[in-house]
């Protein structure tokens, strides 16, 4: 590409043009979707086929622009069933080929309007794969997508922009997306007939709304709490088990979640963590995390239950993964919580993508079972879930 001036192609009236711009120089151009302005953001791809308004309001995606890999976005609209969270959360989106029309018995909007009412920057136009085959040669990066009245100066000014922007190894986002106060899901809601089973309390640090409905479709009350949430606040709630979720950012910058969930785990509480909440449970016990080159993402990853051989599709949003030994359990480095192991690998490129404890109730994954949208490989976790507090009650009143 030139770095030719985009001041007089702005000028000109041409309020559709759009430029994608990463951190390494590389520039592609297109056409505005969306919001019109200037994003800055991680860029990185999802491959799922559908699901577009799900990854869309996935709070994990916070700081991130999102390249889809499926050329064709926008089809069936969107709808107010279907959102995970209370908005769009991404950065900046980038497509191939938007609709021009949705067609679905279901559609209220579309992508587009959304996509402007929450000042979602968006590029189309552009060849998503290429995009794609690009940030897997180079991993991932910074980037940004430039419009409107953004779209002025040089290339070499925009690529200046781009990185100047925050990185994501370091960041700490579970306190931008996390809800403002503490709410209740209740079993009744999602179909459930008789009283709660149990009652869970979960840390929302990016949590997707279908989390707690597949909880309370198994008659858990879920008490969500904010990210700043204390020992204290968890114990209010009298729980029976504990929950952290999915969330964006660096889980090395997760501090007091690491320290809040050592607090519970020692009371002898069952833990289940999704994703952010396996990597927060990785170092509880002592291990690191790192990031990866260009993550997961999408509803389409294979992973392998260790424990019993089976093979599972998955529903995967991570750029960081827990280092722990794949193989035999081993003692957790930090010496209060037992024997470990790896319980699920990924059959792509054998990252950790869970842990199970032996000696303490506990166990998370990498991955989404909660899978809106995708497979439903993964949904008997919840049931897991379920029996270990089932089975935690038993001792306690065996006692």
């Amino acid at each position: 590409m030139t770095n030719t001036s985009l001041h007089t192609a702005a000028a000109a009236g041409r309020e559709d043009e759009a430029v994608l711009v990463l951190e390494d120089g590389t520039v592609y151009r297109g056409r505005a979707y969306g919001a019109r302005g200037e994003t800055l953001g991680e860029i990185v791809f999802s491959t799922g086929m559908t699901g577009y308004q799900e990854t869309l309001t996935d709070p994990s995606y916070a700081q991130q622009i999102i390249v889809q890999t499926a050329p064709h976005i926008g089809n069936t609209g969107v709808n107010d069933d279907d959102a995970e969270s209370r908005r769009m959360w991404a950065a900046g989106y980038v497509v191939r080929d938007p609709a021009r029309r949705p067609s679905n018995w279901r559609s209220q909007r579309t992508l587009d309007e959304d996509l402007v009412r929450d000042g979602i920057v968006g590029i189309s136009g552009v060849d998503t794969r290429a995009i794609t085959r690009h940030l897997r040669e180079h991993a991932t990066m910074r980037a940004g997508v430039f419009s409107g009245e953004a779209l002025t100066g040089d290339v070499a000014g925009l690529i200046e922009r781009v990185r100047q922007a925050p990185e994501m190894s370091g960041a700490r986002l579970a306190d931008t997306v996390t809800a403002e106060s503490a709410y209740v899901v209740e079993p009744a809601d999602h179909g459930w007939e008789g009283e709660p089973r149990f009652t869970v309390a979960a840390i929302d640090l990016g949590i997707k709304a279908m989390t707690p409905a597949r909880m309370a479709e198994r008659g858990i009350r879920v008490h969500v709490l904010p990210a700043s949430s204390t020992l204290e606040d968890v114990l209010a709630v009298r729980p029976d088990g504990f929950f952290m979720s999915n969330g964006p950012g660096d889980p090395e910058t997760a501090t007091e979640q690491v320290a809040l969930l050592r607090e519970v785990l020692a009371q002898g509480i069952p833990y289940f963590g999704i994703c952010f909440g396996n990597q927060i449970l990785g170092r509880a016990l002592g291990f690191g995390t790192y990031k990866l080159p260009y993550g997961h993402r999408g509803i389409n990853q294979p992973v392998k239950d260790l424990r019993t051989g089976r093979v599972e599709i998955t529903s995967q949003n991570h750029g960081f993964a827990v280092d722990a030994p794949v193989g035999e359990a081993v003692q957790a480095p930090h010496g209060d919580f037992g024997a470990v192991r790896v319980s699920h690998v990924s059959l792509n490129d054998d990252v950790v993508e869970g842990l199970e404890c032996l000696d303490i109730p506990a166990f998370s994954v990498q991955y989404h079972p909660e899978a809106a949208a995708g497979p439903h490989d993964a949904a008997y976790l919840f049931d897991r879930f379920a029996e270990l507090m089932g089975s935690a009650s038993t001792r306690e009143q065996g006692k």
